[in-house]
């Protein structure tokens, strides 16, 4: 695959803003499963303590193909403990969804995303979630 044919595209989001249930509905959407396929909700978060706590520790990706593109979706953590993470990621990424819950707005997690996603050149595009 022609690399330059490859975008690496960052979910960002303060905690419990919906980054991965945004992911999940998009790979429901895109008809990535088989139709005898219920991969189920959350998809992205397979690790057990993630389950158990309800939150996504580890950036995890998917791939999908758009054309001649390859879009590599990375669904990354929204709470604070784990920004070194989210940065870590940034770095790798084109570009960026930065998640806004429509009913709290803007949190601490959000701005901090939004900054190291701006001092890397980045051009966020805000998605009004939970509308």
């Amino acid at each position: 695959m022609d690399v330059n044919k490859i975008r690496n595209i960052a979910i960002i989001a303060h905690v419990d803003h919906g980054k991965t249930t945004m992911v999940d509905k998009l790979l429901h959407a895109g008809h990535l499963f088989k139709d005898h396929e219920n991969p189920g909700e959350l998809i992205m978060d397979s690790n057990d303590l993630e389950r158990e706590r309800g939150i996504t520790i580890l950036a995890k990706n998917v791939s999908v193909r758009y054309k001649d593109y390859k879009i590599n979706v990375i669904d990354t953590p929204g709470h604070s403990d784990f920004g070194g993470e989210v940065e870590r990621v940034l770095n790798m990424a084109d570009g960026c969804l930065l998640l806004v819950d429509a009913f709290e707005g803007p949190m601490p997690q959000t701005r901090f995303v939004l900054q190291k996603a701006l001092e890397l050149g980045l051009k966020p595009i805000v998605v009004i979630n939970k509308v």
